[in-house]
Formats: structure tokens, sequence, C-alpha cells
């Protein structure tokens, strides 16, 4: 109905049409989204990056390599000890290196569980980036960082690498923008971390050449206690001790085992490994034989031990036995002792394996 103005009134009259419906034009606001819409959508998104996290991780367990990547810092808390400087002398990097190399094997329990990648020199810190190819590792690695065992046995190495009394160390671990010392008791949280943090380098040619030499020296080493070894067996009168064959060899020089002359040494990460995997259900047996001379092993250490790593298995319970020896004992962990204490308990086929003789008699 028009009125007298000219304008057209909806619903007076007889005119009972609907209101026309409202036209939105192409790239014009749409209607008014409810309150709260933006902060629902930004939760799903982050939901959407953790549930992308959770599946990456679920891949790396199944066919996916699980490949991660962190930054550890050391400083010395010691004034006249700088590890930067020290790396950076030609003489000291080798022995930086192979300490570097052991500790990290041993938070591991393997050679090649973690690879350095780089070390940085950047005053006061030495920076190492680590590469990790397996979950398993890394986790022992969180493991071993956060109880202080890594920090223990980095500070054992460096001490005997570099013949010095202590080397006093603080350690902090980084990946990409995260500290993971604040999380350290959520385990599932730095592995996540870690796993986004993707390698951005290849190993460097400096950290190859430094893996070949440490390799050379063992192979050195072992070709020298060898001879030693053989020298001692030629002679008459067993009572001789042979002459040093450098620091490798702790101040009992041999020991017999089975009749036969061995050179003496302090555990490598290799005799870690081995013990771990082949002493099964005896390995509270020799910890009883060892702690009878070491005080870290002493009651209840090896019953809480027992309990703390049941879930992991009869491996884990004896690495961390034979890890414990070894970092209570530094340089007088020797072969010798676990030899005996293997010995004691009837595990001579492990001693044998331990010694090398299974793989000589192979060759023959």
């Amino acid at each position: 109905m028009f009125t007298g103005s000219g304008i057209f009134r909806w619903g007076t009259g007889g005119c009972r049409c609907p209101p026309p419906p409202a036209v939105r034009f192409p790239g014009g606001p749409g209607p008014a989204a409810p309150a709260g819409g933006a902060a629902q959508r930004r939760k799903r998104r982050r939901r959407g990056r953790a549930a992308a996290v959770a599946e990456g991780l679920k891949m790396a367990g199944s066919s996916t390599p699980w490949i991660g990547s962190a930054y550890l810092f050391l400083q010395s808390t010691c004034k006249t000890i700088v590890l930067p400087s020290l790396y950076e002398s030609s003489q000291k990097k080798p022995s930086v290196f192979k300490a570097l190399k052991l500790a990290l094997a041993d938070s591991t329990g393997s050679v090649n569980g973690v690879d350095m990648l780089k070390v940085h020199c950047s005053h006061p810190h030495l920076i190492v980036q680590l590469k990790f190819c397996k979950q398993e590792n890394c986790r022992r690695f969180l493991q071993s960082y956060r109880e202080g065992a890594l920090q223990e046995s980095l500070q054992n190495h460096l001490q005997l690498s570099l013949a010095m009394t202590t080397v006093p160390l603080e350690m902090e671990l980084k990946a990409g923008n995260e500290h993971l010392d604040s999380m350290l008791k959520d385990e599932d949280r730095c592995l996540e971390c870690i796993y986004r943090e993707k390698p951005d380098r290849l190993r460097d040619e400096e950290i190859s050449e430094l893996e070949e030499c440490l390799k050379s020296l063992i192979v050195h080493q072992s070709i020298n206690n060898n001879t030693a070894v053989k020298g001692c067996a030629s002679l008459n009168a067993p009572s001789l001790p042979c002459p040093s064959q450098g620091s490798s060899l702790s101040p009992q020089v041999t020991f017999i085992f089975q009749g036969q002359h061995f050179a003496n040494r302090t555990l490598t990460p290799d005799d870690h490994q081995k013990f771990a995997k082949l002493v099964s259900k005896k390995w509270k047996q020799v910890g009883r034989s060892l702690q009878k001379n070491c005080r870290a092993l002493r009651d209840p250490v090896i019953d809480n031990l027992a309990l703390e790593y049941d879930r992991e298995g009869l491996y884990e319970q004896a690495y961390q036995l034979l890890l414990r020896f070894i970092q209570s004992e530094g340089k007088k962990a020797t072969i010798a002792r676990l030899i005996a204490a293997l010995e004691e308990n009837g595990l001579i086929s492990l001693a044998e394996e331990l010694l090398g003789l299974h793989s000589n008699e192979d060759c023959s």
C-alpha cells in the first residue's frame, strides 16, 4: 500500500507479502559470528597442531624413522677450566671429544645411541648439537640427564682424559626455543620438543675426523694390550708384571683367568653393553660380588634398582647396575674386577665373551 508520501509500507492494508531477503554481495561481510568464535578457532588450531605431533610420534613408532635434535650446553663451574678453550686446543680437543663420546654412550647404552653433529665454542659454553634416530635412545638420554648420571659420567671421563683432579660441570638442554630443564619430569613433552626440531645440518667434517682418530686410538691400544699379554704369557714367572702400556692400564697391570694372563683395563662401553645383554637374571648376584669393594652398590641400592627398572626388564637393570659401578669407581672400574665377580657366580661364558676368547676361537 502506498502512503501519501510515496512510501510503500509492508504489512499494512491488504498486502501481506514478506520482506525481501537480505542481499549478501560477493566479498562482503557475512553474518555476525557468535561471541567467542575466534577463541574457539584458536583452540581448534592448537588441538590440530598437538594432534599432528602425536601422530608424528605414532608414525615414528611404526615405519617412519624417529629423528630429533637438541643442544647440550656445557660450562665448567671452575674458573680455571674453560671448556671452549680446551676444545679449541689442538692437543686437548681429542681428549675432550673422547670424554663427550663416552659419556653420551653411557647415557643411551650404545655407542651409536646419539650422534654429535657439531661442537660449537661459545665462551663460556661448549655447545654440542645432538641428533637422535630412535625414540627409545632419546628417552634413555633424557632419563640419564634428569637423574644426573650423564653429568657425573662426563665429569669422570673429562677428569680421566684431561688428567685433572676434578672437572665440575653445569648443563643445560634446549630444543629450539624450549628449555627442557624446566619440563624434565614431563618426559613425553620433552620427546615432542626434540622430535619437532629436525637436524639442520649433516655431521661436521671435524667430528668425522675425530671419530676416526678415536677409533684408531682404541685399535692401537688394543694391539698394545694384546702384545703385552702375549709377552707376559711367554714368561715362566707369572708374578712379574708386564710394563705399563699407558693410562688405559690400571695399577694392576695384568690378571689371570683360567691360567692365562690378560691385560687389565678400565671397562669400555662395549663391555657395558655385552654385560647388560648377556648376564640375564644373575645381574643381582654379580652386583652382590661387586658391592664388597664398592660403596655405591651397598644395600639397599641393588634392590632399589630392581624395583625402579622392573618395567624396563633385565637389560636395563643390569645396565644401570654396572653404570653405578663405573661412575662410582672411575678408573678403578676395571675388567679384572668384573671378571672376578662373573667367575665367582659361575658366569664363565660371559667372562670369556668380554675377554674376546669366543671370537678368537672362531678365528682359529
